[in-house]
């Protein structure tokens, strides 16, 4: 697991988050925020057909919204709390 207790988090595809694209700060921060809202949304880390350096998820890009992606775009679904089993 990484440090928020996610585990697998690099595949096959580049993934859209809901984050808004801007600069970050210009010192040292953990886990820095984006802007409230833009025009562009990030994507992170690379798909099968990517260079080595976009194969991490560190790397973000900007991307527009109103893309629909393709087969190497996709996005993770991310469960806050675990389900709870029913008696």
């Amino acid at each position: 697991a990484n440090a928020w207790g996610l585990h697998d988090m690099l595949g096959n595809v580049r993934e859209w988050t809901a984050s808004w694209y801007g600069d970050y700060p210009s010192g040292p921060v953990t886990d820095p925020l984006g802007p409230s809202k833009g025009e562009w949304k990030v994507m992170r880390g690379g798909h099968y057909y990517s260079l080595l350096t976009a194969a991490r998820f560190a790397y973000r890009f900007a991307d527009d919204p109103a893309y629909h992606g393709s087969s190497h775009t996709g996005f993770r679904l991310v469960r806050a709390k675990p389900l709870t089993p029913s008696p």
